[in-house]
Order: structure tokens, then C-alpha cells, then sequence
């Protein structure tokens, strides 16, 4: 038998709490006889991959032990600012809870390229060269701009973070 490697990870789920009678109910299966079926748990839905496994939802779903399911997952309100950083790379938006700005959020812009825009970049690139640029995070601003952003001590260190839609 292979040894097992150690893992890590981050994903975005929905979950609802849900003891195991009541997935396997949902689920059309009978309870096996030697599983409780008012143990707490959660019924969790994957929507980042694996096919749909029933016609309820459009992800694919399992149930998990309560005390399994909170080790590894937390609200997405009241995240630490690690956490905030998997969801933007994961495509979400992310706001401190105190922001009083209307409308302002952090995201996620992967490495790519543009256009050189100015004499500097033509100059240096090239006439009609594409300039790389690294991944970084920006911020849409209360005055409805965009700016490149860096978080302050108090924002890395905050658990104050939430996705916003």
C-alpha cells in the first residue's frame, strides 16, 4: 500500500447542517446498521468541480461529521486575512467588515499583459509589445476607481473579512 501523503486545503462550499439520517433520507439510501443516524453533521455542496451527483443540486454534495466539517471550514464572514487572499484567488470579491467606503472590495488580478501604453514601456518593450505584469491585488474604491492595493498591518492582521457579492 502507498504511503499517504499530507494536504492542505482551501475551497469555497455551501453547507447547511444535516444529521447523517437525515442525508441518507435525502439521498433515497438506508441508514447502515451500524451508523447512528442523529449524529451532527452537514450536508456540504462542491461547486468547483465534480459532476452533480443529485437532481437537488447543481454541485456535487457529501455529508460530514460536525466536528470534522469545523475544523476545515469557517463562515465567510469574520475570515483572517489568509483566508480572505484563497478567496480572491478563487475569484471572489473580499471586504473588511468595518469598511465604511460604498461599495469597496479587494480582488485577485492574475499575471498577464497589456499593451504598452506609455513612451517608457514602448521605449523599453517595444512599439505594439505586449508589457507582463506580476499578479496583485486591487481595490475598488469608495469613489468608484480602481488602485493597485497592498493591505495595511491592521487589515493583514484582522479577522474582520467577508466575501461580498
Amino acid at each position: 500500500m502507498k504511503t499517504m501523503q499530507r494536504y492542505i486545503g482551501t475551497k469555497l462550499i455551501h453547507a447547511v447542517p444535516m444529521t447523517r439520517q437525515q442525508y441518507n433520507d435525502l439521498r433515497g439510501w438506508q441508514l447502515p446498521a451500524d451508523e447512528k443516524g442523529d449524529d451532527a453533521g452537514f450536508l456540504v455542496e462542491y461547486l468547483d468541480g465534480g459532476k452533480a451527483n443529485t437532481l437537488q443540486y447543481a454541485g456535487y454534495i457529501s455529508w460530514s461529521p460536525a466536528d470534522v466539517f469545523e475544523r476545515a471550514y469557517r463562515p465567510t464572514e469574520g475570515m483572517p486575512f489568509g483566508q480572505a487572499i484563497e478567496a480572491m484567488k478563487a475569484g471572489a470579491k473580499v471586504a473588511r467588515a468595518g469598511w465604511n467606503g460604498a461599495g469597496m472590495f479587494a480582488y485577485y488580478v492574475p499575471a498577464a499583459s497589456y499593451p504598452a501604453q506609455t513612451g517608457v514601456a514602448k521605449a523599453f518593450y517595444g512599439e505594439g509589445a505586449l508589457v507582463p505584469y506580476r499578479a496583485y491585488m486591487a481595490l475598488k474604491t469608495a469613489q468608484g476607481d480602481v488602485a493597485c492595493w497592498a493591505p495595511s498591518g491592521s487589515d493583514a492582521l484582522a479577522d474582520d473579512w467577508m466575501i461580498v457579492e
